[in-house]
């Protein structure tokens, strides 16, 4: 069993079987990973392996339709594409209800109260 982290949904933790579908261990076990299709065509299961990403299975050419070369050195994959061969932690960023994954450091500083 591998242990997989849901870092944007409080760290939930859930366990699953090597070689399991990102999306569906998410959808299974409520993990919260933004999603529409399931299917690899419209990108909105965009995640960010923060750690473990060398428990990942290779970049698959759905995923090269929807994430550039610099998003894969940054550890962005789409959920619906990727199958995990051991433990990992993973984050997302949603907004407007699509999965759009957003580096904090290009995020303004929320205003002051």
């Amino acid at each position: 069993m591998v242990k997989i982290t849901f870092l944007s949904n409080g760290g939930k933790v859930a366990s699953a079987p090597e070689n399991s579908n990102l999306l569906r261990v998410s959808l299974k076990e409520q993990g919260g990973i933004p999603f529409k299709c399931g299917g690899g065509l419209c990108g909105t299961c965009k995640c960010r392996i923060e750690q473990g990403r060398e428990n990942t299975d290779a970049i698959k050419p759905k995923e090269r339709k929807h994430l550039r070369p610099e998003d894969f050195e940054a550890g962005y994959r789409m959920a619906c594409q990727t199958f995990v061969l051991g433990d990992v932690a993973v984050s997302w960023v949603a907004r407007d209800g699509k999965g759009v994954v957003v580096d904090e450091a290009s995020q303004p500083a929320p205003a002051a109260p």
